[in-house]
């Protein structure tokens, strides 16, 4: 299996468990923010992680022309996960037709994101392969925060 069917196989995964972790939550517990400075509901981290992995896939590591609101992501919730399970189908379905386009080679083309998708720091030179990795880590780091919010949510 080439090295980016095997990156995209960990992303695919690692954002299927995030939004699976939501699954059996009530409204109330999908919105439950964590009440310590800066906690986020289960929603914002899953809404979060899939708009990072839209921003770092397509738009950065893919070169494509998207937009990211990046604050919205933080500010998103719902009654259920079915905007979520919408918006991890068509990213899944996007992913896999951007990262077809890409060779091998481009694995290791460097870049500079633009700001708008990088996130809160200044971009920095990085290669297609960091960009894909990137969002691997991102999604598990996420997933822990996800699942220790979703603990907390259930005892309330």
């Amino acid at each position: 299996m080439p090295e980016i069917d095997d990156l995209y196989a960990s992303i695919r995964d690692g954002l299927e468990r995030v939004v699976a972790t939501l699954d059996g939550l009530t409204a109330d517990q999908l919105n439950y923010h964590v009440p310590v400075d800066g906690g986020n509901s289960a929603y914002v981290l899953a809404a979060h992680t899939l708009g990072n992995a839209r921003a770092w896939v397509l738009g950065i590591a893919c070169g494509r022309d998207i937009g990211r609101d990046r604050l919205a992501e933080f500010r998103a919730s719902g009654s259920d996960t079915s905007a979520l399970r919408a918006m991890l189908a068509s990213l899944q379905r996007e992913m896999c037709e951007a990262l077809a386009t890409q060779t091998p080679a481009d694995l290791d083309r460097r870049l500079v994101p633009p700001k708008r998708l990088w996130g809160e720091n200044q971009p920095r030179d990085i290669s297609v392969r960091d960009a894909l990795l990137q969002v691997i880590e991102h999604a598990s780091l996420h997933l822990g925060h996800l699942q220790l919010t979703r603990d907390l949510a259930l005892r309330e």
